[in-house]
């Protein structure tokens, strides 16, 4: 089998994802899309003819999100018009995917050289939802669309089914708190340190002038005062109506889990922070590699995708890490540095006791809590913020999951060269 090597891996600075207030407000996504392949073209002095495909995770895919984001993007950029490209969606897990889908392709010598990444604007599909909803286009919850898949699996807000994990495990505020506040610090620390410089590259306008050159997110400041004080943020919705047939998010879970007693804990400073963004990887084959003369900095030793319960939706990384160490034949021990994605403090808390790792290895320069989580795009993210970590620390291997809607997670292990 051949192999998949990561060439190259860039993003954006993440912007605040909300209507009318991040810098990328108004910003057509595939902008955002193009910024990062124009990125990948100039650093590794690509000719784009050679690209053999652009796959592209973006979960929201309506408004100026539609419309196969990686093609338009790919000519946006200006790439040759010889180089096609496909999205999917996967949820949150679309990035992370596509990234898998490329490897699989280049292991298989279909395919020499290929871009995968994504792009999410929360701030655009926040405004197309109110739009929806203004027109009383019923969007709805996952499920509610099929009431016979609806009957079979319940599916709640994520939000909802956070804090039911957290409550069904025994986790505390206190512990979550604990937790959000580690992933601002670490963030901060990152951040001053500028262990994000390597991937990130800034978004300009049409004219040329400077959009964004940091994350937006972030706040260093936050105390465990400041958690405490914050609302939960689901207790508003918990007992609000979702679905046609009048059932509550807390009422979907207690349909199937009827003897748990869900305590709202997760708030804005818990949970992954709404903001857009882009990410890319540059992979290509070893064929590729040696007529090309490009340098690899990481190959992908194997994928692994796992499903699990679509009622408690977030539980699947841990299934995930366990089936793709048994897929390498590698223990936790094997593994220097893991990325789980802050969906919820409760999500990465709850891996890192099943799993029986040190804190001090996962989400080493913090996670979406303090940094954001522009959905298709984080999995692209997570896998280029190991693979600079492993650099910067001479360090060999990084595991990399996250947690998707429906109650699934792709997982991917990489390799330093």
């Amino acid at each position: 089998m051949a192999e998949a090597y990561i060439i190259d891996s860039v993003r954006t600075p993440r912007a605040t994802g909300k209507p009318g207030k991040g810098a990328y407000y108004g910003m057509h996504p595939q902008h955002l899309a193009a910024t990062v392949l124009k990125a990948l073209r100039e650093r590794n002095n690509l000719n784009t003819s050679d690209i053999d495909d652009v796959i592209w995770g973006t979960s929201s895919q309506k408004g100026q999100q539609a419309g196969d984001l990686a093609r338009m993007a790919a000519l946006d950029a200006g790439y040759d018009t010889s180089v096609s490209g496909v999205t999917m969606d996967r949820f949150c897990g679309s990035g992370l995917t596509a990234i898998n889908l490329a490897a699989g392709q280049l292991k298989a010598g279909h395919e020499e050289l290929i871009i995968a990444g994504g792009t999410e604007m929360m701030s655009h599909i926040t405004e197309q939802s109110m739009k929806e909803r203004e027109l009383g286009i019923l969007s709805g919850g996952l499920g509610t669309g099929n009431p016979r898949l609806h009957a079979k699996y319940p599916q709640s807000h994520q939000g909802m089914c956070a804090d039911a994990i957290a409550s069904m495990e025994g986790f505390t505020r206190e512990q979550l708190d604990a937790f959000s506040l580690e992933s601002q610090r670490r963030a901060a620390h990152a951040i001053a340190n500028g262990y994000f410089d390597h991937s990130m590259v800034p978004v300009l306008d049409d004219d040329g002038n400077v959009v964004l050159d940091k994350d937006q997110h972030p706040r260093p400041e936050t105390t465990m005062d400041d958690l405490a004080k914050l609302t939960p943020s689901f207790l508003k919705i918990a007992d609000m109506p979702m679905n046609r047939e009048g059932e509550t998010p807390r009422g979907l879970i207690n349909r199937v889990y009827p003897d748990v007693d869900i305590q709202c804990m997760h708030h804005a400073g818990s949970s992954s922070g709404v903001v857009d963004g882009a990410a890319a990887m540059l992979m290509a084959s070893d064929a590729y590699v040696k007529k090309s003369g490009l340098k690899p900095r990481a190959r992908v030793v194997t994928t692994a995708n796992m499903g699990d319960d679509p009622t408690l939706m977030l539980n699947a990384p841990v299934p995930a890490a366990k089936k793709i160490l048994a897929r390498a034949g590698l223990t936790v021990a094997d593994i220097d540095l893991w990325e789980v994605n802050e969906a919820f403090a409760v999500v990465v808390t709850k891996f890192i006791r099943d799993m029986g790792i040190s804190p001090d290895v996962i989400n080493v320069n913090g996670g979406a809590i303090a940094l954001g989580h522009p959905i298709g795009a984080t999995g692209a993210v997570l896998i280029g913020t190991v693979l600079d970590e492993l650099e910067r620390r001479n360090l060999k291997r990084g595991l990399i999951t996250m947690c998707a809607a429906g109650g699934m997670a792709p997982a991917i292990i990489i390799e330093r060269v």
